[in-house]
């Protein structure tokens, strides 16, 4: 299926071609007719199955019909309450590219930062809000925000508001919601609790329900290094002078990361571009325009801005820092290897912090990632291994397996890997990874998950 059978705009169908989008996601397949039908609807889905694009894409349809039918001020018509600022900002991308030939606004607020510049904003007028449910109490307890000509209502991560403690909040504000709506709920898992808040919202709701996208394709050839941190710069300058790679995109977790690298192979006379939530559409769209033509050899991006990259001949990524949600790992490399091609996706790990990460992708795929120890910066085969199996022993970190010549792969460690306990270790959840992923903007970046996720 393409975008152009689901009955789109030509202002959002000429979006979706600028973003390189084609083919829509099966989650996006199932809602999109729902919703163009003004149908409430429950969604569950996961991070990283396409699920921001599957409310976003036809949200900006209705609202544009309706703005053709009935002319009138600016007033927030759509409200969208989602958990952590990472994702709003995500959400609020999204928007922006798919409807940038719509002429909708959208305004994205939350808390942790002066209040000042979104008041401002809110004053100028906008279609679509993207809110934290704290600061959006805020505002409306302040008078700055009313929310009686909403026309759509979406709840986006439900679960994940539920864990925060906000589920109070999300029922305050829908109190002030006009109770004439459509309202579109989605929600990575359905506990008692979120599916009793569903039933008291939804009238009547189509329900979509898909698994994320766990398997790899068997065309990509899939390897991993291990590294230490301060030796992935020399790492990947060696896997550059491969000059049979041609083009290569390169993963990072941050936009200062991908900033970083980008500096790193520019002084190493390699040409390279990054792409991430501080730059702009323009700045982006030269960016992939100039990797297309083989202008410039490495892309780097973070997992926000790399929605809807798609490229043909694209023979290798590379997953400089391996992503902290699993599923994104599929997503990436996921880049090469389309429509039967094949494709070679190389993968950097941390001998020391991303160990979990790669546990938790190896439970996800249900397979090992074979190991390339013929490289330049081994670490120890028998460290890794205790550190897998959680037997710290206190050996030399660099191996002995040989300065770059050869190529042995090998299984390595169990694939098990508990990410809620990971999470907890390093500060984060899957949900507010986006923090991680994109520098504080996150993400798929600005904000976080996300990948393509659309």
């Amino acid at each position: 299926m393409l975008f152009t059978d689901l009955k789109l705009i030509e202002p959002i169908l000429k979006a979706l071609q600028t973003e390189g989008y084609t083919n829509p996601t099966p989650i996006q397949q199932q809602a999109i007719p729902y919703i163009l039908q003004n149908r409430d609807l429950l969604g569950c889905a996961q991070t990283g199955t396409g699920k921001t694009a599957a409310f976003a894409i036809p949200t900006l349809q209705l609202l544009y019909q309706d703005r053709q039918q009935h002319r009138e001020q600016k007033t927030i018509k759509t409200l969208v309450l989602t958990p952590t600022r990472e994702l709003a900002i995500q959400i609020s991308e999204s928007f922006t590219a798919y409807g940038r030939n719509t002429g909708l606004k959208n305004l994205v607020i939350f808390g942790g930062v002066s209040q000042n510049p979104q008041v401002d904003a809110l004053r100028r007028g906008v279609d679509i809000l993207i809110a934290t449910p704290g600061r959006l109490l805020d505002l409306m307890q302040q008078g700055f925000i009313s929310l009686q000509h909403i026309k759509i209502l979406i709840l986006d991560e439900a679960d994940r508001m539920l864990d925060m403690g906000f589920v109070n909040d999300v029922k305050k504000i829908i109190a002030k919601v006009p109770a004439k709506r459509q309202t579109l709920f989605f929600s990575a898992t359905m506990p008692k609790e979120i599916q009793h808040l569903a039933d008291s919202i939804l009238n009547n709701p189509a329900r979509v329900e898909v698994a994320p996208v766990s398997s790899t394709a068997d065309t990509i050839q899939q390897s991993v290094y291990y590294v230490e941190k301060n030796d992935k710069r020399g790492l990947l300058l060696h896997v550059l002078k491969d000059k049979t790679i041609k083009t290569v995109l390169v993963f990072t977790r941050t936009k200062h990361g991908a900033d970083k690298v980008v500096k790193d192979l520019v002084k190493a006379g390699i040409t390279a571009e990054a792409i991430h939530g501080n730059k702009s559409q323009n700045a982006r769209q030269r960016a992939l325009t100039n990797f297309k033509n083989r202008t410039t050899r490495v892309l780097i991006a973070t997992d926000i801005a790399a929605r809807g990259i798609d490229i043909d001949d694209l023979t290798h990524v590379i997953n400089y820092e391996l992503p902290n949600i699993p599923e994104t790992y599929v997503h990436r490399i996921g880049r090469t290897g389309r429509a039967g091609a094949s494709g070679i996706a190389f993968s950097f790990c941390d001998g020391e912090e991303e160990l979990e990460y790669l546990k938790d992708i190896h439970k996800l795929i249900a397979k090992q990632i074979p190991v390339e120890e013929g490289h330049p910066y081994p670490v120890s085969m028998e460290l890794i291994e205790s550190r897998m199996n959680g037997k710290p022993i206190s050996i030399a970190k660099k191996g002995s397996a040989g300065g770059g010549s050869g190529r042995s792969s090998r299984s390595n460690g169990n694939g098990g890997g508990n990410r809620s306990g990971r999470n907890s270790r390093n500060g984060n959840s899957r949900t507010g990874s986006g923090s991680s992923k994109a520098g504080g903007n996150s993400g798929m970046s600005g904000a976080a998950k996300s990948g393509r996720r659309y």
